[in-house]
């Protein structure tokens, strides 16, 4: 399978959504999982699942934003990705492209594992992020 193909204008929380605000460090595009980097002022930047262990996911964006404004994030509950989900599959933050989401069957050997949450319905991601911090035997 490939990433999810992500309509940004389609991304909406659910009214069970834990949000959190910040500062890009560089563009971001609504439904991108996002890291905070240490050696940028922790500032929010598209995660990566190939990246150091460092790239830990602290939420997906809600919305899109440039470098230096202002961010809001969702960490945990139910967020619409404006993209189709296959019910009962996990997602994970993707190694194949920077602030990506794919089934966590995509991910290989060196790969980062990063679990975004569950598809609770084929729009809805039942968000809850699990950084395993360890790359994938």
């Amino acid at each position: 399978m490939a990433d999810l193909s992500v309509t940004a204008a389609n991304v909406a929380s659910g009214a069970d959504a834990v949000t959190r605000q910040g500062v890009a460090g560089a563009t971001i595009t609504a439904g991108q999982p996002l890291y905070q980097d240490p050696a940028d002022s922790y500032a929010l930047k598209p995660a990566r699942a190939n990246a150091a262990a460092t790239d830990l996911v602290v939420g997906i964006a809600l919305h899109g934003a440039a470098d230096g404004q202002p961010i809001t994030y969702q960490t945990e509950g139910r967020i619409n990705l404006g993209a189709t989900l296959t019910v009962g599959q996990i997602y994970v933050l993707s190694a194949a492209a920077a602030g990506g989401i794919a089934p966590a069957s995509d991910l290989v050997s060196t790969n980062f594992v990063h679990v975004l949450g569950i598809a609770t319905t084929s729009s809805n991601l039942l968000c809850k992020i699990i950084n395993g911090n360890v790359a994938r035997a």
